[in-house]
């Protein structure tokens, strides 16, 4: 995606702290042969350097994995449609936040390996600990193991792109602040954090702590 330097994350830990409470979006892995790539929209767990999820054994992802290990992990939110009126320049433009992943891939295949992926997603998504036991050999899992994949991720770049109008004057983003607040749709509280968010960053010197 085009990054212009407006709109790229301040720092490492802008792009982490955003990330830290998202755990889902698509994984996309080159077409086999010059074939469409194939994109799976799935829950993951981010753990610093490493993402790890499963999926379906029929998925059509490990052949295109097998031909190439490249993936990319891509989660995007926080986004709304900006009107024309909202802006001094009379030209409409989309608000959004997205981090992309580039990532080397794992496929695993042994039992205790896809059981440890599951535990560690169901300690994630499940914190309260209200599911069975998961293990390789026990527990009300173990048999439909067999059914899945693990894929471990490691992450060797990232993109990242928070697009709110930070290359136009304080007065410009108010304006769409302001239109944000009172149109209220359903993604529109998201943007205006974002935004309100870098404006604060200016203003303070661009620090994002």
């Amino acid at each position: 995606m085009l990054i212009n330097p407006w709109d790229a994350a301040r720092d490492e830990d802008e792009w982490r702290s955003w990330l830290r409470t998202r755990d889902f979006g698509q994984i996309a892995v080159n077409g086999v042969d010059g074939a469409a790539p194939v994109v799976v929209p799935t829950h993951f767990l981010f753990e610093g350097e490493e993402i790890v999820l499963h999926l379906a054994r029929p998925n059509p992802i490990w052949t295109a994995l097998d031909a190439n290990p490249v993936a990319v992990v891509s989660v995007h939110d926080d986004y709304a449609y900006i009107p024309s009126g909202w802006r001094a320049t009379g030209v409409p433009t989309s608000y959004y936040a997205s981090v992309q992943l580039i990532c080397r891939a794992e496929i695993v295949d042994s039992r205790e390996g896809k059981a440890d992926i599951l535990r560690r997603q169901l300690a994630h998504h499940q914190p309260d600990g209200d599911h069975g036991l998961m293990a390789a050999d026990e527990g009300p899992y173990h048999k439909m193991l067999s059914a899945i994949r693990g894929l471990r991720l490691s992450v060797v770049d990232v993109r990242a792109k928070f697009k709110y109008d930070d290359q136009r004057p304080v007065e410009f983003r108010d304006r769409v602040a302001a239109g944000l607040a009172s149109r209220d749709l359903p993604r529109d509280a998201g943007a205006l954090e974002q935004q309100r968010r870098r404006i604060l960053a200016d203003a303070n010197g661009f620090s994002l702590e």
